[in-house]
């Protein structure tokens, strides 16, 4: 978190020096983004569904490495060419690491917390997140950007070895039932009990029949589906077009991309850290995931239409409110799986969340391009974020058709209780 607030100013001077303008660096950033997402959405499941095997301490060490080593290029010089080869290697490295950390510290602490904590556990994770944007986009606007990739590349290193020294693995107990992945019903996992012939092996590496048995077992996992991909491709669009709108708009620079980023990440660490454990008792995951979408929704819709820069500092304040739905989801997902498919459940949605990383670039960073650009077929600056924030609504109505979560878990077990009644 800590380069987001230079990334645009590096890549701006590296591509157009001298200009608030730049068609190239906002293709070249959804092109990064297209091969991240195509890289994410294959290699999530893959290492959630490892990491079900072989420990979450084991598959974490990947990803945590390779981040180092486009950030060390950077805090190394800034000069056309090494951008290049940052941009080339962040590439490589972003289809293992993007999302990779989350997914499987979710599945870490869907391991070691209870059923009914987790909604506010995800909600901890979250906050630590936040809080680490809070601090990174701190020192980001109060050091210089070598400075800034040079102390982000050590403490990227530093939370490697942290992870390998300190954190005690976890590993589920492959012997549980998986009914949903396995694509069986709740009948067919209690005759497998009562006949043991017919226990099923549950295969190490996943395949898309795995994610469409998830898909077609629980009505509730596939309108989940649905939530993760429009929020996503919101989110990812909103990243991507943001930074570059705002410069254009209002000639953001380093150091008011981090204020912005400052106001949002500790918005979002006071909700995720009070709110949440209030209101997920007395509403639900499900009730505050519409919430949360709703007001995702808002803030987009003031980006669009921002007037002054003061409403971006405004519309940064519903970080409060909109920071719900990411846990919330988690937690909905994780009740939908036996313990032994924590991995495999957090990696498929995952993995759908990580498609969002192929089609916004596709959709909305041409659009964002050409209203930033003397050639936009009418005044809007702000027309592309109007655009991403439909996709938020889209995620927001489909949210509002979810129930209460069916706990698989306890309906295969209560299903059990009444054959052998």
């Amino acid at each position: 978190m800590m380069i987001v607030p230079a990334i645009t100013d590096v890549t701006m001077s590296a591509l157009c020096p001298g200009q608030d303008e730049c068609s190239l660096a906002i293709y070249l950033t959804g092109f990064q983004q297209v091969v991240t997402g195509l890289g994410a959405l294959l290699m999530l499941p893959l290492l959630g569904n490892l990491s079900d095997k072989f420990g979450r301490k084991t598959l974490l060490t990947i990803p945590l490495m390779l981040t180092i080593i486009p950030l060390g290029i950077l805090g190394y010089g800034r000069s056309r060419s090494l951008f290049y080869a940052y941009f080339v290697l962040k590439c490589i490295t972003s289809t293992v690491c993007e999302g990779s950390v989350q997914c499987l510290a979710v599945a870490y602490a869907a391991d070691n917390v209870p059923e009914h904590q987790r909604a506010f556990a995800f909600g901890m994770l979250s906050a630590i997140g936040s809080s680490a944007s809070v601090c990174g986009t701190l020192c980001a606007r109060f050091l210089s950007i070598p400075s800034t990739f040079q102390v982000a590349a050590s403490t990227a290193a530093a939370a490697t070895v942290y992870m390998r020294v300190f954190l005690s693995d976890s590993v589920a107990d492959c012997n549980l039932s998986a009914p949903l992945l396995s694509g069986e019903n709740v009948e067919s996992v209690f005759l497998d009990r009562v006949s043991p012939k017919k226990e099923k092996i549950i295969a190490t590496l996943p395949s898309v029949k795995d994610l469409f048995s998830l898909l077609k077992t629980s009505l509730t996992f596939s309108q989940l589906a649905i939530v993760a991909f429009f929020s996503n491709l919101a989110d990812v669009g909103l990243r991507a077009s943001i930074l570059y709108y705002l410069k254009a708009r209002f000639q953001f620079n380093k150091d008011r991309f981090a204020d912005l980023m400052v106001i949002s990440g500790a918005a979002s660490t006071i909700s995720q850290l009070l709110l949440i454990p209030i209101l997920v008792p007395v509403l639900g995951e499900d009730k505050l995931l519409s919430v949360g979408l709703f007001f995702f929704c808002s803030q987009m819709l003031l980006y669009s239409f921002a007037w002054a820069n003061w409403v971006a500092y405004g519309a940064a304040m519903l970080s409060i409110l909109f920071i719900f739905w990411q846990p919330c989801l988690q937690s909905i997902v994780s009740k939908q799986v036996s313990a032994s498919e924590q991995g495999k459940a957090q990696g498929c949605i995952s993995g759908i969340s990580s498609f969002a990383n192929v089609v916004s670039p596709l959709v909305f960073s041409p659009l964002t391009a050409l209203f930033l650009s003397e050639n936009a077929p009418f005044y809007f600056p702000g027309f592309s974020i109007l655009c991403i924030g439909s996709s938020a609504m889209i995620a927001f109505v489909q949210s509002i058709l979810i129930r209460s979560p069916i706990k698989a878990i306890k309906a295969s077990s209560s299903s059990n209780s009444h054959g052998e009644a």
